[in-house]
């Protein structure tokens, strides 16, 4: 039996309907800005030197592409689903929309050890502590211990605490391009560098900035998240398309100035030294603003994603199990703290072991990048197949060639002849395929028990 629907085709839920255009603006803002323009910019830098806000320009396109198949799916079935639900309407194959789902899980995961790496390194600059690239770990660890323990206690995604958070973040990165635009106006630094191509080795310019662009996307992703908040907004269908592309072009928008400001404050070189590059554009640019307050508001930008994911794969887990596609213990809910508490252990246990044995930054940000690439691959595909899928009410139709584009363009970059770091493939691998096991011991113990799958 269907459920009802509105006169604009919103399946009536349960949810209250409490976002409007603004608060749902703020959402999207804030779920993109973090660590990934926080902590990969210099990393950027050093694949393709002055040109660093080229490769997030790039990525702003790509992402683009992927925002308006969303865009189509979401008023078409606008339901807190995302890309699990859109799989499995166009292909009906339980097993790939299993897999869909454990990568966006994974990449939670990878995107919250990345951020802990880099709370971790803002944390010991601040404090001008040297502790070495173990010290920098066990911080990161201690972190992810503490963000569990929150996460336990059953903070929930509160709306007003987002628009909270997003303003911390935004102010940070709007520190900076003040910053680089007052040294700029005051004759300081160097603007020529942001013309200027600086690849490593004695190759072309294409193959380097295409490896920065895949860097780069990380920090674009986190638009698809608010498709899960379709049901808790007012009149999804009709205000998603704009509200979505404006959070897109505004986020966009402040990641080419910051790439700008920094590259014109500090040479592409020393830029990708270390894992605080913003840091370092302060201190060059405004060597009198206290560089612990900067430092504080970096902490807060990063953890604010570290535990937003963690939450969303802590979730995704407990939702799995009690779908009977992973054990059922993780899906045990603590009796009075009324959260997944042995789902939050196994994500935090999974981040931990990332942080201490899978590199730093750019492996962990690149493995998320790698993971949602492929995603939004199928998601872009799904959209094409669902065409034959119609509805009563209204939606927005992406223009076909979109969807084409943006699969080309997601597998293209999620390919190995990217430059990509073969160990974002290994910890890719090692991820889903401890989901495989894991869907695999399932099966097998349900049909044991005479249970269906």
């Amino acid at each position: 039996m269907k459920k009802p629907v509105t006169e604009l085709g919103e399946q009536k839920t349960e949810l209250h309907r409490v976002m409007g255009p603004g608060l749902l603006l703020l959402f999207i803002v804030g779920d993109i800005l973090g660590t990934g323009i926080y902590a990969l910019t210099g990393q950027v830098a050093k694949q393709v030197g002055g040109v660093v806000w080229l490769p997030f320009l790039i990525a702003f396109v790509v992402a683009l592409l992927t925002a308006f198949s969303y865009l189509e799916l979401v008023t078409k079935y606008p339901r807190a689903a995302g890309a699990a639900l859109y799989t499995h309407k166009a292909f009906g194959i339980h097993f790939v929309t299993f897999l869909v789902a454990f990568a966006v899980m994974s990449s939670g995961i990878t995107s919250a050890a990345t951020a802990s790496r880099a709370f971790a390194s803002n944390f010991a600059t601040s404090l001008s502590l040297d502790l070495g690239a173990w010290g920098v770990s066990l911080i990161a660890v201690g972190f992810i211990a503490l963000v569990a323990a929150v996460n336990f206690r059953g903070v929930g995604e509160s709306v007003r605490l987002n628009v909270l958070l997003t303003v911390v973040e935004l102010t940070g990165l709007l520190i900076i391009i003040g910053i680089g635009f007052w040294a700029i106006a005051g004759g300081q630094g160097d603007v020529s560098r942001a013309w200027t191509f600086a690849t490593p080795g004695n190759g072309g310019v294409f193959w380097p900035v295409i490896a920065a662009t895949t860097l780069a996307f990380f920090a674009m992703v986190g638009f698809e998240d608010s498709v899960n908040m379709a049901e808790e907004c007012k009149e999804p269908s009709r205000m998603f398309p704009k509200v979505l592309l404006t959070g897109l072009a505004v986020t966009g928008l402040i990641y080419v100035l910051v790439a700008i400001s920094a590259i014109t404050l500090v040479p592409a070189n020393e830029l990708g030294q270390g894992e605080t590059p913003l840091l370092k554009v302060v201190q060059a640019g405004a060597p009198g603003f206290p560089i612990g307050i900067f430092a504080i508001i970096t902490m807060f930008a990063v953890a604010n994603s570290a535990l937003i994911n963690m939450m969303m794969a802590s979730r995704l887990i407990y939702g799995m199990s009690r779908e009977g596609v992973l054990p059922q213990v993780l899906g045990k809910v603590h009796s009075g703290r009324r959260t997944p508490y042995i789902a939050i252990g196994f994500t935090s246990l999974l981040a931990v072991a990332l942080i201490l044995f899978a590199g730093g930054v750019p492996a962990l940000g690149g493995t998320t990048a790698l993971l949602l690439l492929c995603v939004f691959a199928i998601v872009n595909v799904a959209v094409l197949v669902l065409r034959k899928d119609t509805v009563e009410h209204k939606h927005f139709r992406t223009p076909t060639i979109l969807p084409v584009l943006g699969a080309i363009s997601c597998a293209f970059l999620a390919g190995p002849w990217t430059g990509r770091d073969p160990v974002q493939y290994l910890i890719a691998a090692c991820l889903l395929g401890l989901g495989v096991v894991l869907w695999f011991a399932t099966v097998s113990i349900m049909r044991t028990s005479n249970q269906p799958a």
